[in-house]
């Protein structure tokens, strides 16, 4: 996690800014498959995401300065060019890449490790009106859909993958992917699950798997139950044995191109 000088807020300040966004240009070129062919002028002169984490890291430098009013004023300027709200004194790693970025909003006491994907609509957000840190720790190569809510101080760990529109309210542990309001942690075909992806389409669907369970429990009762009472049972019966439709497929070719 980069770490701003304190003593000296002057040039030295200013090339680390510039050295982290350099490496926010290069993680938007790797991550972005419409920046592949874009050069890097071009990618910090149009890009959203690159813009606000530019306003950012200047403002937390001044806030982290104790520098008033100003860091707070960039920070409003960002959210209203580009969309995106960070809070001066929310902390971001290396490589942090935000894909569109409409709507996000990242609070005061979030910490952002590095090589974090984010896509538009997440939020970093609080819970409660307690003071000290209320807002989520994002560890390393951790990646976030569209929409997802993590709220609270909670962490969410290395490699860790949130599906869009989930609603995170505890920890995550690493390697996992979280899916469902509220935010259940599952793995992808008992791979370990690290880096960028935008694949949202197969992932399991825990509340399916679980009635699936229940319907077939339920039939092997039924069953039993007419076996027992010698109705409609007994090795010859026609009673069709429970089942679930799935309402979509977690199988076939990656529609993100993997």
């Amino acid at each position: 996690m980069a770490r701003y000088a304190l003593v000296m807020p002057g040039l030295s300040v200013f090339a680390q800014v510039a050295k982290e966004l350099r490496r926010d240009i290069v993680a938007a070129r790797d991550r972005d498959p419409a920046a592949r062919d874009v050069g890097q002028v071009e990618i910090l002169a149009t890009w959203p995401g690159i813009h606000a984490l530019l306003a950012h890291r200047v403002a937390h430098a001044l806030n982290e300065a104790g520098m008033p009013l100003l860091p707070r004023a960039i920070a409003l300027c960002s959210r209203t060019l580009t969309g995106i709200e960070i809070h001066p004194a929310a902390r971001i790693g290396e490589g942090l890449f935000i894909d569109h970025g409409t709507g996000v909003v990242i609070g005061e006491t979030a910490d952002i490790g590095d090589d974090v994907t984010l896509y538009q609509g997440v939020t970093l957000g609080g819970t409660g009106f307690a003071t000290g840190k209320r807002h989520p720790t994002v560890q390393d190569n951790v990646t976030i859909g569209s929409g997802a809510k993590l709220l609270g101080p909670i962490t969410i760990g290395h490699g860790a993958k949130i599906g869009a529109n989930s609603v995170v309210i505890t920890d995550v542990p690493p390697n996992s992917t979280v899916v469902g309001n509220p935010g259940h942690p599952v793995r992808v075909d008992g791979r370990r699950v690290e880096g960028p992806d935008a694949d949202w389409i197969h992932l399991p669907d825990p509340i399916a798997e679980a009635i699936q369970g229940l319907a077939s429990r339920i039939g092997a009762l039924e069953q039993a139950m007419a076996e027992l009472s010698g109705e409609n049972g007994g090795e010859g019966s026609n009673t069709p044995a429970a089942e679930v439709t799935p309402l979509r497929t977690v199988r076939g070719p990656n529609p993100a191109g993997g």
